[in-house]
């Protein structure tokens, strides 16, 4: 087939996480087009190579991607229809593996769980949650309690069961196929710094992008 009826399609994604040094065009998102055979090679047409020298995150414009595409097959056609800059991260498994990130993954887990924990009893000591459970068993028994009740027992079962509804999850296991409230902003927080650092790259000149 000749390469003047080629139309290839380029689904590229905004951020990607590669283990190798070197960038493919495959590695960038998804492609496809009528001829099997120049897929085939396009895919394997090298963007880029990570050095130790340079930062591990590089920013390469969608133009850039064209052009490589070009150099070798100036007659195929490039639709894309995905993102315009491309942010490719360089992760090293081994790094995130050893004994530090273990020790700083428990030490956010704690910091989380104790931070929560003194943020709900503060919470509750401002509102005065214990002589609001005092007024309404005395309204509704007639007495004063002299102690901790059902009242007590009830809140406490409803605010673990409110906390497990909102967070989606028991143990490993999700309750719902809806996303979390989390994790629709972590979603809308990892766009944020993906926009951020594209922007950042294009400003400073550090974007891999056509002369």
């Amino acid at each position: 087939m000749s390469t003047n009826s080629v139309t290839l399609y380029l689904k590229a994604e905004q951020n990607i996480e590669l283990q190798s040094e070197d960038v493919y065009l495959k590695d960038i998102g998804k492609l496809t087009c009528t001829d099997e055979n120049i897929l085939a090679k396009i895919k394997t047409i090298k963007l880029h190579r990570f050095r130790k020298e340079e930062p591990q995150r590089q920013v390469i414009s969608i133009l850039k991607v064209i052009e490589e595409i070009n150099k070798i097959y100036p007659n195929v056609s490039v639709e894309n229809i995905g993102e315009a800059d491309i942010l490719i991260e360089h992760i090293n498994v081994n790094k995130h593996k050893s004994p530090v990130q273990v020790f700083k993954i428990i030490f956010v887990s704690l910091i989380a769980f104790f931070g929560t924990a003194f943020t709900i009893m503060a919470f509750h000591n401002d509102i005065g949650i214990n002589q609001v459970f005092s007024k309404v068993y005395k309204m509704v028994m007639g007495q004063a309690s002299d102690g901790y009740g059902v009242l007590e027992f009830s809140y406490s079962i409803g605010l673990a069961l409110g906390i497990i509804l909102f967070f989606n999850h028991i143990g490993g296991r999700r309750i719902t196929k809806d996303p979390t409230p989390i994790e629709v902003e972590m979603r809308v927080y990892e766009a944020d710094v993906n926009k951020a650092l594209i922007e950042t790259a294009d400003r400073e000149g550090k974007m891999i992008d056509v002369h």
